[in-house]
């Protein structure tokens, strides 16, 4: 395990955050007139042809790093050390075994295709996921990103083509993955319309979405038209016309409040009880199944992060020995896991969102092979009491795995492969640009041509390494 104060092993990923300015709770009535949440929805922009809905992508994140030999690359041939406890499953797909703890959805991997050569350069967490989400080369671990996600790129991208009629922000991020990750030089408006807690729980609401009461509206107006008026006495001097396009954000995000489109797709119990139960009655359940009725409902960019209670004791996938007893962690897990992400497959395509929706179920690197024993630092879900010694496995860049699903792509397939334990790829190797490349690719934007201006105003490329994987191209 690394000296880095980041791989150290009694740290573990952050759990959920409660954020600032991207936060949507800051963005309530009181504080509507600072134009927080107007520029959260700044530029955003309809597809050209107003009959075709435009490509989205929705992002599972597993935050800390799943075991690839434990779930979609098991080893069964290795010694005990490395192929661990769980015994091996026919899937859907002729040659293609997943452990265990992944039925539902080996009996639908004719549904999704499995990457089992992905790699990057960066064994923390920090830098890892800051190399999956903007591609970001640097291996050192950053306290914040220095390039922009790929999710901000695109929302910033469409932003520039018009404006679109859809209420709903174009990105969401339901839970969404908050700590390495952000829009970096473009700004906040362009980081995520984020919804925050259990989408499982009785009383869970998105507060100041689609607003009924006909007092707290007018007084919305009121506000808006004070500021407006503050506004005259400055238009002399607004050489760049920046007014007039706030007036045109404001109005979108009064429209985000006011419509009852907006609350509607929100709205779990639209839902009937079949499908909730099908997802599972619990945070990553819902989390799911509330990303798919968003980018049905014309979201374009979607992220959600499992995380929580439901990991273990430390609330993510970092499966130290001294955060959790790495095979109870994934037992403990595999159950709600297994059930949401399969459950989302059969709805992409039982719901015809398959041609148009691309999801990727992913974390920043995988678990080492070779399995060590520590003292757990704590008792908890998934860990035993403190100083016992238990299994883990640690932070693995070198080979992992993830799933895609949707976007027009071939399914039933699986795309490279690793060594006989599991430790590097040998055939078809993809990094972190690969990776990154793909995706823009199904959003309609060519990553080795578009350049965006960083804080100094130089042309950086939005990915200046890798190329979409043909294999996952429709």
């Amino acid at each position: 395990m690394s000296s880095n104060p980041f791989h150290a092993s009694n740290v573990h990923c952050p759990g959920p955050v409660n954020l600032d300015r991207r936060g949507f709770m800051r963005f309530g009535l009181a504080g509507f007139t600072s134009l927080s949440l107007p520029g959260l929805l700044r530029l955003r922009a309809d597809n050209p042809d107003a009959t075709k809905k435009p490509k989205a992508v929705i992002l599972v994140w597993k935050p800390g790093g799943c075991s690839h030999l434990d779930t979609y690359d098991p080893k069964p041939d290795a010694a005990l050390e490395y192929r661990g406890p769980f015994g091996t499953i026919a899937t859907k797909v002729a040659g293609m075994r997943f452990t265990e703890l992944l039925p539902r959805q080996a009996a639908l991997a004719d549904k999704f295709t499995v990457l089992r050569s992905m790699h990057q350069g960066a064994g923390g967490h920090p830098a890892g996921s800051m190399q999956m989400f903007s591609g970001d080369s640097d291996t050192r671990d950053k306290p914040k990103p220095r390039l922009p996600d790929w999710m901000s790129v695109v929302n910033h991208l469409r932003s520039q083509q018009g404006q679109r009629d859809n209420p709903l922000p174009r990105y969401v991020g339901v839970n969404p993955p908050t700590t390495y990750n952000g829009p970096a030089y473009l700004g906040d408006a362009y980081a995520p319309f984020a919804v925050t807690g259990d989408p499982s729980k009785p009383n869970f609401s998105v507060p100041n979405i689609g607003l009924t009461n006909t007092k707290e509206v007018d007084r919305l107006d009121r506000r808006i038209a004070l500021r407006k008026n503050l506004d005259n006495l400055q238009r002399a001097f607004d050489t760049y016309g920046e007014l007039e396009a706030l007036d045109q954000f404001e109005t979108q995000a009064m429209t985000l409040l006011t419509n009852p489109q907006t609350k509607e797709a929100f709205d779990l119990s639209r839902e009937d009880d079949a499908t909730r139960d099908r997802y599972g009655r619990n945070s990553w359940g819902q989390q799911l199944l509330m990303a798919r009725r968003l980018v049905e409902a014309g979201v374009e960019v979607l992220t959600t992060s499992l995380r929580g209670p439901l990991c273990g004791r430390v609330n993510n996938w970092d499966d130290h020995a001294v955060n959790h007893h790495v095979f109870d962690a994934m037992r403990f897990r595999s159950e709600a896991y297994d059930q949401a992400v399969a459950a989302l497959i059969e709805d992409i395509y039982e719901r015809g969102l398959d041609e148009q929706v691309l999801v990727v179920v992913t974390g920043e690197f995988g678990r080492t092979p070779k399995v060590n024993y520590q003292p757990s630092t704590g008792a908890g879900n998934a860990s035993a009491a403190a100083g016992t010694k238990q299994p883990g496995r640690d932070h693995w860049p070198r080979a992992f795995s993830n799933i895609w699903f949707g976007g027009g792509i071939e399914t039933g397939q699986f795309i490279g492969a690793t060594d006989p334990r599991g430790e590097d790829v040998i055939q078809r190797h993809c990094g972190a640009g690969d990776f990154l490349a793909t995706i823009y690719h199904h959003l309609g934007i060519d990553s080795s041509k578009v350049f965006l201006n960083d804080f100094n105003g130089r042309p950086t490329p939005i990915v200046d390494h890798g190329r979409p994987i043909k294999e996952l191209i429709a």
